[in-house]
């Protein structure tokens, strides 16, 4: 077996039973690209192996996405096929477990109209609402990870032949993964172990707000008074634990939805819906986005800030150290994945119901009286570079540095 089918191999291996951790007689579902065809079918065979009950497939193709985008008519963009929300909830309701292989293009939509795309968004987001309340809750297991493809392998590595850049781009993947690893599973045990300590860290302290400051950046994000710090590893409510994302580097926690002042700059491209946005700001009013400007898709930007109501405010807040391993890679992956684990973040849209004690059970009313938005959407934007610190305020006003020059403090 080839170096590149042994790495696959362990890959699939490693999404089925760290990403989704898959349990006897349950059911997967896999959304991918036709471009992952080789890695899905791995998927599929580890699943079985691993006693999966039934996987089942969901195929996009990225040609056919396009030719949609710019020739079916406008209403068609308003629609969200409602049997696709139901086999969705119905898989919920029988515990299934949800994967996604990432591997678009992410000039896949680039030059088409934004408003198309803004609509399709929000239908998606209305149609898929209790789905997606299953999932930011941990309800069930679920873990997306990424596949290379020809298209996204010539955005990360433009300068390089052809024929090398889906090679160079499925060894930035497998490195990331902890792939490489001589024992992958055992190498993402002590990795979640790393992370856990920093939670316990930020969970002890309780800050009531943080302070970041950055060129371009002067940022105050309030906390809920019973937030909780989460990273790496999840539990869903059968007790079985998953990673929701492969790579992680983040600690991440909800802001306040009201609680948010300043201004922030982005420090990467971020890649939504088929387009990138770049070298863009975004500022808070007591929470509220009150201005966005961007060099590059500050059309598409206002759309996302326009999805809905909760689309106005964050809903995370996440910390990745400048010396973290995709970082320090200096690979732009132009995918939020991977390069959410290289920065600082933050998300406009939904908080997850289980960073606040006790929200995996909250109803939305409840998360919403503890300060929790609550939005169709969920887009994370980088922040973090070499140049940003992060000061923790006690509920008493002392000042504590959580982040300095980009790394870790404590």
């Amino acid at each position: 077996m080839s170096y590149f089918q042994t790495n696959l191999e362990k890959y699939a291996e490693l999404a089925v039973k760290v990403g989704v951790n898959i349990q006897k007689n349950q059911s997967l579902l896999v959304n991918a690209s036709l471009d992952a065809v080789e890695f899905v079918r791995l998927i599929v065979k580890k699943a079985y192996e691993a006693g999966a009950r039934n996987v089942i497939i969901n195929w996009a193709d990225d040609v056919v996405t396009r030719t949609k985008y710019e020739l079916a008519p406008d209403e068609v963009f308003n629609e969200y096929p409602q049997w696709r929300a139901k086999e969705m909830e119905e898989l919920v309701e029988q515990g299934a477990a949800f994967m996604s292989v990432v591997s678009s293009s992410p000039d896949l939509l680039k030059g088409v109209d934004p408003q198309r795309i803004a609509n399709f968004q929000k239908a998606a987001g209305k149609a898929m609402t209790k789905h997606r309340q299953a999932i930011q809750s941990d309800k069930v297991s679920w873990t997306v990870v990424a596949a290379a493809s020809p298209a996204w392998a010539a955005k990360v590595f433009p300068s390089d032949p052809a024929e090398k850049q889906v090679e160079k781009l499925w060894d930035a993947i497998f490195k990331a993964v902890r792939v490489d690893a001589e024992n992958p599973v055992e190498a993402w045990k002590k990795h979640d172990e790393t992370l856990h300590e920093k939670v316990t860290y930020l969970n002890e302290k309780r800050y009531a707000k943080l302070h970041y400051k950055a060129p371009g950046t002067d940022l105050t994000i309030e906390l809920p008074k019973n937030h909780l710090w989460v990273g790496a590893g999840s539990v869903n409510e059968n007790g079985v634990e998953f990673m929701a994302n492969m790579p992680t580097e983040e600690v991440f926690t909800v802001p306040l939805k009201t609680g948010v002042n300043g201004t922030v700059t982005s420090t990467k491209p971020l890649s939504y819906s088929g387009n990138i946005i770049d070298r863009f700001s975004i500022t808070f009013e007591n929470g509220k986005i009150v201005g966005v400007k961007a060099e590059e898709g500050e059309e598409v930007l206002k759309h996302l800030v326009e999805t809905d109501e909760g689309s106005h405010y964050l809903g995370e807040v996440a910390l990745v150290p400048y010396n973290s391993p995709i970082s320090q890679s200096n690979i732009l992956f132009f995918n939020t994945l991977f390069d959410e684990n290289a920065s600082n973040h933050l998300a406009i849209g939904m908080a997850y119901s289980f960073c606040i004690e006790g929200g995996k059970k909250m109803a939305a009313d409840e998360l919403k009286e503890n300060g929790l938005n609550e939005s169709i959407t969920h887009v994370d934007f980088m922040i973090g570079s070499a140049e940003m610190d992060i000061d923790g305020i006690t509920a008493d006003g002392q000042t504590e540095p959580i982040f300095k020059a980009g790394n870790w403090a404590f």
